[in-house]
Parts: structure tokens; sequence; C-alpha cells
């Protein structure tokens, strides 16, 4: 199935059903009074999380859901009755802005737990209601309200707890297929993931933790260069982040010019994101003698400005690989038990989610106008009577 992580969606909440205008007619029975009953509330539309589901795709083919509205009151006092409210199924993970206000709404981390997006429409009163001592017999009654309609985003980001980082055939998709059963396609050119996988990374009897790949990162990524930044949204729910360095670049590049590139472009995708927690790993160091390694350890160290430990490993041959997924383990063991004792850590993780939810849909929202002026540009200079295509 397609990978979609982000869609546009029209829920419409059902009308109220309006209440209805009627006296009671038998015989024998004079000036019966009113007996128009209530109308019946409209249903509310509500998104669930399901931990079945991992696309948006097909919300591409049915962007509209409705929820059914209420009947109309009857006569005999008989109410309408109230509209189905309608559950719609995201997967989790899915957050839900508002397209109109810009609001973030919800962020879906929670399977099982509907979150209403649409309020129904209240329920009108029939004629039996304005009854009194005065007016035996009113003729009044009051419609159905409208069920809300709002236009709402659906931003799909993976949840995992170790995000990958690096520039193409760093060897992000080796390291997570040498680590876990996860089986991405690697192959010795660029760009070779496309869409974000996961894998789960056993290190004993109930210690586990997901590490997420997503495709590389290259420089120009805020001006629309490579995937851009689309992927990216991806790490934002991991406790901490791996930046994968390649210590021999196929295309002959400097490892550690590579390594601030991918620090700045991740700044200006957000700051939040930049400011997780980040393991530094050189990676196929099979393929350089211990001086060379040293050497460019030292140099990566000295633009980075890194202070913390710096893991070398081999990920095709498993190298180092042990003794890194140990430290994240630890690492996390310790994170999930802060959210877990710490209210105020939680509370703090959760800021900076919503935070990173904004930050990352205006740079989303900005690369997308990059990319639209790019292909009309292009479209204009193919329209120009002057212009050729050279081979």
């Amino acid at each position: 199935m397609k990978f979609v992580d982000e869609a546009e969606i029209v829920v419409e909440a059902g009308n109220g059903g309006s209440g209805c205008l009627s006296f009671r007619r038998e015989k024998y029975i004079e000036r019966g009074g009113p007996d128009g009953g209530d109308g019946g509330r409209g249903g509310s539309v509500f998104l669930v999380a399901e931990t079945d589901l991992n696309t948006l795709v097909d919300f591409r083919f049915q962007p509209r859901y409705r929820a059914q509205k209420g009947q109309a009151g009857m006569s005999r006092n008989s109410t309408g009755g109230s509209g189905d409210d309608l559950y719609v199924r995201v997967p989790i993970g899915t957050s839900i802005i508002d397209i109109d206000t810009e609001e973030l709404i919800a962020d879906l981390s929670v399977p099982d737990k509907p979150i209403k997006v649409a309020q129904g429409g209240k329920h009108g009163m029939g004629n039996a209601r304005f009854k009194t001592s005065t007016n035996r017999a009113p003729r009044k009654i009051t419609k159905g309200t409208q069920g809300e309609v709002r236009r709402l985003q659906l931003q799909l980001r993976l949840v995992a707890d170790v995000g990958l980082l690096g520039m193409p055939n760093a060897g992000k998709s080796t390291l997570i297929r040498s680590v876990s059963a996860a089986t991405p396609k690697v192959a010795d050119y660029p760009f070779t993931t496309l869409v974000p996988s996961l894998g789960v990374v056993s290190r004993g009897i109930e210690r586990s933790f997901v590490m997420a790949d997503i495709p590389g990162l290259i420089e120009g990524a805020a001006e629309g260069a490579g995937l851009g930044f689309r992927f990216l949204k991806h790490l934002s729910r991991t406790s901490l982040l791996l930046h994968l360095v390649d210590v021999l670049p196929v295309d002959g590049t400097d490892p550690s010019e590579n390594a601030t590139k991918i620090v700045a472009e991740l700044k200006k995708f957000s700051v939040t994101l930049a400011g997780k927690k980040v393991f530094l790993v050189l990676n196929k160091t099979d393929l350089i003698d211990f001086d060379q390694l040293m050497e460019l350890k030292a140099e990566v160290c000295s633009k980075l400005g890194w202070k913390d430990s710096v893991y070398c490993i081999s990920a095709i041959s498993g190298e180092g690989c042990a003794d890194l997924c140990e430290d994240l383990m630890r690492h996390i063991d310790s994170h999930r038990k802060q959210i877990k004792d710490d209210s105020f850590y939680a509370e703090e993780q959760e800021r900076q989610e919503f935070a990173m939810a904004f930050e990352i849909r205006n740079t989303i929202e900005a690369d997308k106008i990059i990319r639209a002026d790019k292909r009309q540009n292009i479209k204009n200079f193919s329209d120009d009577p002057d212009f050729e295509w050279v081979d």
C-alpha cells in the first residue's frame, strides 16, 4: 500500500431535528392541547487512532465525512431519533489541525481514544414545550441547529523511540536491517529509501525500542532540494536522534562537512527538534584504518563542537552495533521512567510536542510553496517558444 502521511478532509456533523407542531386530536376530547415532540440531536464526528493502520492514503479517495442528522419530532409527544455518531479511523500518531483557524485540535498518540472534531446540531423543541397557563395552544416550535463543518489537515508522524538522521547512503537502512527484523531496500545509490520504515530492536525480555529510518537529508532541503523536509517530521516523536556519519562517502565529500550540513538543515526545519538528545555515530569504519578513523573523529567533533561520546560502528558487519543499541536502550528506559514518575518532565515533553507540530507545519507549508514555484518556473520555460530541450 502506498505510504501517504498528509491529507485534507472535510467533516460534517449532522443537523439537529426540528420540533413538531401538532395538537392532540381524539374522539370526545376537545382542545386536546399541544403534543408536538422534540427533534433528535445530530450525530457528531470523532477521529480515533488505530494501531493496525499506517498510512493516510484512504483519505485521498474519500475526503468528505458526514454524520447522520437527527430526525424531526413527531406528534403524540414523540421525540425524533438522534443521528448516529461517525467514527473515522486514522493511524496512531496522527495530528489533527483545523485549516481555517490553524488550531492543533489533537495529537492522537493513544489508541482507541475518540476525539470529537465536529459537534452535532442541537435538537429543536416541539410546541408542547411552550404550553403555559396563558397560552394553552402554542403554535411555536424551534428548528434544530446545524451541525459543525470543519476542514481538517491530517499529518501522520510515525511513533518511534529512535530516529535515524543522515545524508543519503550513510548506511541508515543497513543499520536498521542489522539490528532489527526490518528489511528496507538497500543499494549503493542515493535516495534508495523513499518512504519511512520502522524496525523493532530487541535487547532482551521485555526490553525493546522502535527505530525509524527516513530518506536521507541533503544540503538545500530548506529550498526544496532532494526530498526536502517532508519526512523529517517523522522524527519529532522520538526520544532521541541517531546522527549517522559516513566516514567514506561514495561521492568523495568531506564527512565532517556533511555532518555540519545535516545539523544546519535540521535547525532550519525545527529548532525544537534540533534540541533533542543526539547520539553521534561514525559508520563504515571497516573501510578505513584506525589512524584515519581517529583523525576523522577529531575533525567531526571539532566542526560540530561535540563534547559527548562518539560511536564507531560498521552497520554491514555489525561491529559496534550491540554496544550502541545497549546504550540506546538504557537512555530510552530512563526517558520512559521519567515520563512515568516525573509529571513536570512529562508536561515539558508534551509542550515540546505541540511546539514541534506548529514548527513542522509552517516549514512544510513553506516547502510546498517553494516546490510549486519551481514547477511553475519550469513550465514557463517550456512554454517559451525560444526554449529548446537539450539531450
